[in-house]
């Protein structure tokens, strides 16, 4: 399985070692779970981007009280 060296400052490894023990996880399993989590979220935010840019005009539509 690939794997990915990442080098931080003193402050940031603390910072993500205190993170990764309130969630009960190793640094390892935290790190790679909040790259995980931040990709899918991108993806939604894309997604959601492209799906009102492709139907605003139905939107402007169905509300036209909200246009200003």
């Amino acid at each position: 399985m690939p794997a990915l060296n990442i080098e931080y400052t003193d402050e940031e490894l603390a910072a993500v070692r205190a993170a990764a023990q309130l969630g009960g996880k190793s640094v390892k399993a935290h790190v790679h779970d909040l790259s995980v989590s931040e990709a899918a979220r991108r993806n939604f935010v894309t997604g959601a981007a492209r799906f009102v840019t492709d139907h605003l005009a139905e939107f402007q539509d169905a509300f036209p009280e909200g246009q200003r």
